[in-house]
């Protein structure tokens, strides 16, 4: 076996009956279905919370950041409960039915008169009622059962379709992949389909139709959900890494006064236990600190089968390495974190945007619904992918000689550097608008302001961008949380993906927040107002851009310090260079 190689733990393993392309109809359903409602609900709140509810932009956004927030940072307690108690099957049968009562409540506070606001005649902004405290405590309630539903749906969909294959056989392996390809398919889809026809539906029809229409929709998620339950792979819940992690860290501080020894890599406690289902980790270098939580000393006593009789006290170097592969992660997840914020922006204010642009298609009269713009960002990244995967991955195979033609982190860098560019644009673009509505306006927007002469197909060319940055770097970094962490650890991998886009979206309510309150009373007036024609969004994006610029930076500093899983480190090689005798055992 090869020094570089991750060598697979052998252990007796339960035999399990993989049903694989028997379980896809009612797995990809469920996951399509699923999407569809919770996307076809969330897509247009942002109008939705404006216009019914007669919420301020600003509260409206700060509450849509803090919602979308919410929901991604409960992925991290839906993934610990998954791990150690339910099991993904469990999770996932209890947050579709939470999303579904959700959804059922923001229906009823459409379709039931008395769950909003009375409609605002006026068209001057500040001029209307707002919700009263028990409209807006049934609101959150169904806000509530969706963030229940997300963090238990999103750690918990993606390992759940891949636990229905065996993934030590080819045919398993493969079908693992197509799953991943059905599923990011899925996702465009239903994002393509929420932001036209659910969206058209809830802007220029009714409210009531354009969220029950979703709500149903979910329902026959829930419904193929459970019918599948005789077919699928039920795994049951191996317990949380997390105490794992905390064992590590405790045997750590316990040992902190211990001298590292000279070759930790083969006098390292390294007790494997049988039925682990990770694969072996070579020793790394990097945070030497936490091997001390493997180095045995004579008042550590060992079990029959070898195992720590105090895993507070000894822990093996298998634990251990799995911690470092977690450390490495972090920062790498701090960068992306921060990335997120140019994708927020171009799903919040770009709406906002949207309503003082022209919004005429043609000469038809036809208005395109401020929301549905962002489907460009959707079609950016559906052009892209299999252009990307067929044609450019092949010819960069054959120079760079890497499976996938670049690395995982040089793909998360070029969608870092292509969503600089389309911040600029979209600052560009926000000048312009405004200089043209302005002095060439072409009507007025309710309780906003003069619409821009500029049509809003301008606004295609940023959300294409966004489109084509997210097919590089969301698409990476799904890949990399999920093969860079030890097996029993990929729920949590799963969760760092959504915790980065908790981070971020509190972030950017809060720089948000910061912007409108710092501005108000500077010379050039508040940037973030209610009608933008009286602000500088432009000067906002400008400042999304420095901070996206310096990010990068950082980026580029931890990916080039960052050590793949499995690889082996430089000390190590020369040392089993010198001993052919133990090279044949790695």
């Amino acid at each position: 076996m090869e020094k570089n190689e991750i060598k697979p733990i052998t252990a007796q393993e339960p035999k399990i009956n993989y049903r694989g392309i028997k379980a896809m109809p009612y797995v990809i359903g469920n996951e399509t279905f699923e999407k569809l409602g919770t996307i076809g609900t969330s897509t247009n709140l942002l109008v939705y919370l404006t216009t019914v509810f007669n919420m301020k932009s600003i509260t409206a956004t700060t509450l849509i950041n803090v919602f979308n927030g919410t929901t991604n940072l409960a992925t991290l307690l839906g993934a610990f409960l998954c791990d150690t108690y339910f099991g993904r099957y469990k999770t996932l049968g209890f947050a579709s039915v939470a999303s579904f009562l959700g959804m059922l409540a923001l229906t009823f506070t459409a379709g039931i008169a008395k769950l909003h606001p009375p409609h605002c005649e006026t068209e001057e902004p500040g001029g209307c009622h707002g919700p009263t405290p028990w409209q807006l405590a049934f609101l959150l309630g169904g806000l509530g059962f969706l963030v229940v539903g997300a963090g238990g749906i999103r750690p918990c969909n993606l390992a759940f379709g891949a636990d229905q294959f065996n993934p030590n056989t080819e045919s398993g392996k493969r079908g693992i992949s197509s799953f991943f390809n059905w599923y990011y398919f899925t996702f465009t889809f239903a994002m393509m389909v929420s932001l036209t026809i659910i969206v058209y539906v809830q802007s220029d029809v009714s409210w009531a139709w354009g969220l029950a229409i979703p709500t149903f929709l979910m329902f026959l998620s829930c419904a193929l959900f459970f019918i599948g339950s005789r077919v699928y792979v039920k795994l049951k819940p191996e317990g949380s890494p997390f105490l794992s992690i905390l064992r590590v860290i405790v045997a750590t501080v316990k040992k902190k006064k211990l001298n590292l020894p000279e070759q930790p890599w083969l006098s390292l406690f390294n007790h494997i236990p049988p039925g682990s289902i990770n694969t072996e980790l070579p020793y790394t270098d990097q945070f030497r600190f936490v091997d001390k939580a493997a180095i045995r000393t004579p008042e550590d006593q060992l079990n029959a089968d070898g195992s720590a009789a105090n895993p507070w006290r000894l822990c093996s170097m298998q634990q251990v390495e799995q911690v470092k592969c977690l450390m490495r992660v972090i920062p790498i997840w701090v960068s992306a974190s921060i990335y997120y914020v140019a994708l927020v922006q171009q799903q919040t204010y770009v709406v906002f945007q949207a309503l003082q642009f022209d919004r005429r298609l043609g000469n038809t009269g036809f208005k395109i619904p401020a929301a549905s713009y962002t489907v460009f960002t959707m079609l950016g990244l559906t052009i892209w992918i299999p252009v990307y995967d067929r044609i450019i991955v092949p010819a960069l195979r054959r120079f760079t000689g890497k499976e996938g033609g670049i690395t995982v982190l040089q793909k998360m860098g070029v969608g870092m550097v292509i969503a600089i560019v389309t911040m600029l644009v979209s600052a560009i673009v926000e000048e312009r608008r405004r200089t043209l509505a302005l002095t060439m306006p072409v009507g007025v927007e309710p309780r906003r302001g003069a619409i821009s002469s500029l049509s809003g197909m301008w606004l295609v060319p940023q959300l294409t961008l966004i489109g084509l940055s997210e097919a590089f770097t969301v698409v990476a970094q799904v890949e990399f949380y999920y093969k860079q962490v030890p097996e029993n650890m990929r729920s949590i991998g799963g969760s760092l993906f959504f915790v980065g886009s908790a981070v971020s979206s509190y972030f950017s309510g809060f720089l948000v927040s910061i912007v409108h309150k710092t501005t108000s009373g500077a010379a050039t007036g508040d940037w973030l107002p209610e009608d933008l024609n009286k602000g500088r969004l432009d000067y906002f994006y400008y400042l999304v851009t420095a901070m996206e610029v310096l990010n990068f930076g950082y980026f580029i500093m931890c990916a080039k310090w960052y050590r793949y899983k499995g690889s082996v480190s430089n000390v190590q090689e020369v040392d089993m260079e010198k001993m052919p005798s133990e090279k044949s055992t790695v």
